[in-house]
């Protein structure tokens, strides 16, 4: 049988001429589903929204507020204040593209048997999953990099150019996040309660990525823990990048990074998906 978890509808007989327009025609009506979906809600999309960019906004600005003028310091490691409200405004509009809760949405057809469903249909399951919950992610980043590069031109620390570029970067850190979490996902098929890992993960990528603090305010000894994971590719350095405050050489060593962290996962998750299938019992509970 073939491995319908990570295929697509394209898998006709060699030499068939409709090969291509159906494997284009499933992602492209998943994208829209995914964004019908995700915004039947209008009002509670944008709060949802709203509310993750603005509650890490105001509790870092009151850290910096604490931090500066009450504790009246000039520079903490190396910036001023101005210049961490300056990453606080620009990590939001690369926060609200990473990750999502898609890998929580795998674990959960797993574990109750609604895998089933995608097994008997030519659609790849983990891939259409990922679709679904890119559409509202690529309708954030174009209103994030709208409001990026309208604010470049009243702010000249953040560039227009380095903008687009940064959020390239961001949407790339996107399949990285959800590569790790489609792989994690797999332990649903041996532990019932695998979802635990998940948010465990999620906790490690909020202060790893950059989102709650600059990564730069690590001690040079603890550098190695945000370097030897892709995280810091989410939110950091994006951010930094926009800021100018990595180098277009930098910038270009992150982007093969993440190249090579993508190819790395998607044989993972393609070897993971393809051993753990075999214990799926479509039981459901």
């Amino acid at each position: 049988m073939r491995d319908a978890t990570l295929s697509g509808p394209g898998d006709s007989l060699p030499g068939s001429k409709s090969s291509l327009l159906p494997r284009l025609e499933w992602r492209i009506a998943a994208l829209k589903n995914g964004f019908q979906d995700a915004t039947a809600y209008r009002l509670e999309f944008f709060l949802e929204v709203f509310g993750a960019a603005f509650v890490p906004a105001a509790i870092q600005w009151v850290l910096w507020y604490a931090l500066f003028v009450m504790g009246h310091q000039e520079t903490i490691g190396g910036l001023t204040y101005h210049q961490m409200l300056a990453y606080t405004f620009t990590s939001i509009l690369f926060t609200q593209i990473r990750g999502g809760d898609h890998d929580f949405e795998l674990v959960e057809m797993i574990r109750s048997g609604g895998l089933s469903n995608y097994l008997l249909r030519p659609t790849g399951v983990v891939e259409f999953v990922w679709i679904r919950g890119l559409a509202p992610k690529l309708f954030i980043s174009a209103v994030c990099l709208g409001i990026g590069v309208a604010v470049s031109f009243f702010y000249p620390e953040l560039s227009a150019a380095r903008m687009v570029a940064a959020m390239g970067l961001a949407l790339l850190g996107n399949i990285i996040a959800y590569q790790i979490g489609a792989t994690i996902a797999t332990l649903a098929f041996y532990w019932e309660e695998a979802y635990s890992m998940l948010m465990v993960k999620n906790m490690i990528v909020q202060i790893l990525c950059g989102e709650l603090l600059p990564l730069s305010l690590f001690p040079a000894s603890m550098t190695w823990m945000w370097k030897s994971t892709p995280f810091y590719l989410y939110v950091y350095g994006p951010t930094q990048y926009a800021l100018g405050r990595w180098t277009t050489g930098e910038f270009m060593d992150a982007v093969g990074i993440a190249c090579l962290w993508m190819l790395g996962l998607w044989g993972l998750v393609h070897l993971s998906w393809k051993l753990s299938i075999k214990r799926y019992l479509s039981l459901g509970g």
